[in-house]
């Protein structure tokens, strides 16, 4: 009836699907939790195969890294049901009807998004940007999502029909970090019926912000890599419609010189600790234009 996939890589897994275990066995439910290490070696592992005790569970650790798709792919493969609910491993469901709140859509044939929340306690000058970033841009309230559905794609806390995921993950190529664009982008192509509900979970811990300006750094890399091929197609993408923009009217050098006698401002901003978001906005316009010229 249902397959709980948690992608892993070098996290304690096990008090995530606890909860969910137990979450599951209240309602009855016939399931199965599957967690993937992504060949991470991590010593955390010795903690993960505990999973392997519990009854529906199991853990499996992969013998190399594939990377973040093609683990979710394995995840699916290797699931017997054909509803699939991701978690990403670093969050915790809000509330303890989480489960609940999704099987009324069992059987459905659309993407079911859940949305997520960030930790107030994360809140210092390390991980401010991305604390910040996430609460303005990201954690927004279904009624909120649902107005630009597919702009608010996000790959940490969704449900789907297996086919379905597996016809979406198969046409992505790059495996790095940032491809709920080219998700979000591939599902709005396809005219896929999504719908968004209020059934967060939280991000356990924000990122450090050197880790998450190196992370929004592959992204964009990415997310120009699948424009120049042509993938990207219809999208809700703002930093991308920007870029076409100046691109169209051959701006995006006369950009960056503009700029350029506000770069260490931009980069100084990153590490503040109230980030200004307008300046991040510039910062990531700059690097993708950057690309362009390279």
């Amino acid at each position: 009836m249902l397959s709980i996939l948690i992608p892993c890589f070098d996290y304690n897994a096990y008090p995530l699907v606890c909860e969910i275990d137990k979450q599951a066995l209240i309602l009855e439910l016939k399931f199965e939790i599957i967690c993937i290490d992504d060949g991470s070696f991590s010593l955390k592992n010795e903690l993960n195969q505990k999973i392997n005790s519990i009854p529906n569970a199991k853990f499996i650790e992969s013998k190399k890294n594939l990377g973040r798709i093609k683990n979710r792919l394995l995840l699916a493969k290797a699931s017997q049901y054909d509803c699939l609910i991701y978690i990403d491993v670093d969050t915790t469901p809000q509330n303890k009807n989480f489960l609940k709140n999704y099987i009324a859509y069992i059987g459905e044939n659309y993407f079911v998004f859940g949305g997520r929340h960030f930790e107030e306690s994360s809140n210092t000058k390390a991980g401010a940007l991305r604390l910040k970033f996430a609460k303005n841009r990201e954690v927004k309230k279904a009624i909120e999502r649902t107005k630009n559905p597919y702009k608010f794609v996000c790959s940490s806390n969704f449900m789907a029909h297996k086919d379905a995921l597996l016809s979406a993950l198969n046409q992505i190529e790059n495996s790095s970090y940032g491809n709920d664009y080219i998700f979000g982008a591939i599902l709005k192509n396809q005219s896929t019926a999504i719908i968004h509900v209020d059934n967060p979970v939280v991000v356990n811990e924000a990122e450090d912000n050197e880790v998450f300006i190196e992370k929004t750094k592959n992204a964009l890399t990415n997310l120009h890599e699948n424009y120049k091929k042509n993938k990207i197609g219809k999208h809700s993408i703002s930093i991308l419609k920007s870029y076409k923009f100046l691109e169209f009217f051959y701006l995006t050098s006369i950009f960056l010189k503009i700029t350029a006698f506000i770069k260490g401002n931009l980069e100084d901003n990153l590490k503040a600790k109230n980030p200004n978001l307008f300046l991040f906005d510039l910062f990531r316009l700059r690097y993708l234009c950057a690309l362009s010229t390279d």
